[in-house]
């Protein structure tokens, strides 16, 4: 049977327009075990059944041996739950969920570059991710975060990860910005372009190597149509392509 936590929300930012953070506390344990990449699931009182209630988010912070959890959720037109996160929780409030759950962590021995291409909050798991790396110095090969949004607006967490730029070892941020009028790359602080996140990979790995592997973490359609580019266009592996969805 898994555990189930009752957690206090005890911090809430907004993120972007459209994304909160938020960070919780559980009480009952003194640290909350889990992998970078990985989710819990919501128990959430937004219906009477199970399917309706559940809604799974990956935990945004890195482990650090604590009981307290970040997570990074964006509100969606017609979302019961996200609508219910926004307007119905704040701090003081509860929320219940089980986890850790799900594959989609960072290798035991990171013996390969990872490039990291997602869209949205499915960089929660990757900020993770590089979290835990640059905490506990952790060895790795090249890093390439390729981070897709509609607007600058929606660009999350980009001041961390300019700075994880300079401080830790072969990280590459790279930005695709989908509807931004009259974009000027030089008044960024990160690499920039207009367009979707498949062209940074697709040009920048167009040659097949078989020291790399592509982590993919976003929406359905975004995670679909880089598997179908990767494996069928460019001929990557299968094995070296690992996806998580969202939605």
């Amino acid at each position: 049977m898994p555990t189930w936590y009752d957690a206090n929300v005890i911090n809430i930012q907004s993120e972007s327009p459209t994304t909160r953070r938020f960070w919780v506390e559980i009480p009952a344990v003194e640290a909350f075990n889990f992998k970078a990449g990985q989710f819990v699931t919501m128990d959430l009182p937004i219906g009477d059944k199970r399917l309706q209630r559940w809604r799974s988010y990956s935990i945004a912070s890195a482990p650090a041996e604590s009981n307290q959890l970040e997570f990074c959720i964006v509100r969606l037109d017609g979302g019961k739950a996200t609508e219910y996160l926004f307007d119905d929780i704040a701090v003081g409030s509860t929320l219940r969920f089980k986890g850790p759950d799900g594959g989609f962590v960072l290798p035991e021995v990171i013996d390969h570059d990872m490039v990291m291409v997602c869209t949205g909050t499915g960089v929660a798991p990757f900020r993770s991710m590089l979290q835990h790396i640059y905490t506990h110095n952790i060895p790795h090969r090249k890093l390439h975060l390729i981070f897709g949004t509609r607007q600058a607006e929606g660009v999350l967490y980009q001041e961390e990860f300019v700075a994880l730029q300079k401080h830790l070892p072969n990280f590459r941020y790279s930005v695709a910005l989908s509807r931004e009028q009259n974009l000027d790359p030089a008044q960024f602080p990160f690499e920039v372009q207009a367009g979707h996140v498949h062209s940074f990979y697709l040009n920048e790995y167009a040659i097949p190597r078989s020291d790399v592997k592509f982590y993919l973490c976003g929406w359905q359609n975004m995670v679909d149509e880089a598997v179908l580019n990767l494996y069928d266009k460019l001929g990557y592996d299968k094995r070296q392509i690992i996806t998580e969805l969202y939605g």
